[in-house]
């Protein structure tokens, strides 16, 4: 059987690497998870540190710059998840061999640029450049955190009662990607202003302002946040319910879905509710401190709004359409890729 484009599948997981973890060391309080962005290592006089991984970026379809913006702040999207900020970077470049010095020095101008400006030191990585790397994705990079151990939050730590939040708009990053991927195609069957729009949006795919404002209050109530990736906002809040241990009540006609976003998703045939979501967050927070949130994440030119709330593991996780209560599913495909290659076969400028 091949593998399926994209993260890995739950089952493979567990059947592969699940329990594999090397050597046993007692302050990885955090190890592995499905759901879960982030490690955490204990260290001494009640700190700790937060680690999370993520692929880099190299797609000339989009440019050199915006390559760099996701490199960077697709891994600070998980750091931002603990309501810290990332301090230190490590990065291994895999880049193809028929990459320019000036087209390099350009992407890691920014890469420089973009973590000097969220406080990130580069401390070390690999850099190489390899014949028949032909794929977008170009190598991996690392973002660490320290801080008070028990400020460092978990996606595990969502609880009957809290509300599910969501920040921005489903389907953020990927109709983003496809209207600068694809510009003469969504500005026919779009519009020119839906184009520029949806690229503008293209710099909102950073979640670390999202967390870090939904914690600045001494008081804020947040207990979990998971940033969307793959599977979009559905899959993230599913994610997210299952690492905690959880059920959830999720309901459709509040999912924040912009004009463009439907716009895009609607070309490529694909739900904004259910592909790669960049720039969003998944916050539960207590019921009584929901409101607070909400009002300081939208001062700070942050939309955000209820979308559900989180249920005792055994009522299963739900979401309701059209007054109907049905089972929400996790699938490990994002139909963004497929969506994508079939444009390209398509010959879609």
């Amino acid at each position: 059987m091949n593998s399926i484009p994209g993260k890995i599948e739950p089952k493979l997981f567990d059947e592969s690497i699940q329990g594999k973890y090397g050597f046993d060391r007692k302050a990885v309080l955090v190890g592995p998870q499905f759901g879960v962005d982030v490690s955490i290592i204990e260290l001494q006089e009640g700190m700790a540190m937060a680690i999370a991984s993520d692929p880099l970026s190299y797609i000339p379809s989009i440019g050199i710059q915006e390559s760099a913006w996701l490199s960077v702040h697709l891994i600070a999207n998980d750091i931002a998840t603990t309501g810290h900020a990332p301090m230190y970077g490590q990065f291994v470049l895999n880049l193809p061999s028929t990459m320019s010095p000036q087209d390099f020095r350009e992407y890691w101008e920014y890469i420089h640029k973009y973590c000097a400006e969220i406080g990130v030191s580069i401390t070390g990585g690999h850099t190489g450049f390899y014949s028949g790397n032909q794929s977008t994705i170009t190598g991996g990079g690392t973002m660490i955190t320290v801080a008070p151990r028990l400020s460092i939050l978990t996606s595990t730590s969502a609880g009957p009662g809290d509300v599910i939040l969501v920040t921005k708009t489903c389907a953020l990053s990927s109709t983003a990607i496809l209207a600068m991927s694809f510009p003469e195609t969504v500005i026919t069957k779009a519009g020119m202003e839906t184009y520029q729009r949806a690229c503008e949006s293209f710099y909102n795919t950073s979640s670390l302002r999202d967390g870090l404002v939904a914690r600045a209050n001494e008081n804020h109530g947040v207990t979990a946040m998971h940033d969307v990736t793959e599977g979009g906002v559905l899959g993230a809040i599913y994610e997210m319910i299952t690492a905690a241990g959880q059920g959830a009540r999720i309901y459709n006609d509040q999912l924040p879905v912009s004009e463009i976003q439907q716009a895009i998703s609607k070309i490529f045939d694909l739900d904004p509710r259910m592909i790669i979501g960049a720039g969003s967050m998944i916050i539960t927070v207590k019921a009584q401190n929901a409101e607070n949130v909400i009002t300081r994440l939208t001062s700070e030119n942050i939309p955000c709004v209820a979308v559900g709330e989180v249920c005792p593991r055994e009522r299963g996780i739900k979401i309701i359409e059209n007054e109907h209560e049905r089972v929400l599913s996790y699938s490990n495909r994002d139909p963004y890729w497929k969506a994508f290659s079939m444009a390209l076969k398509q010959g879609w400028k």
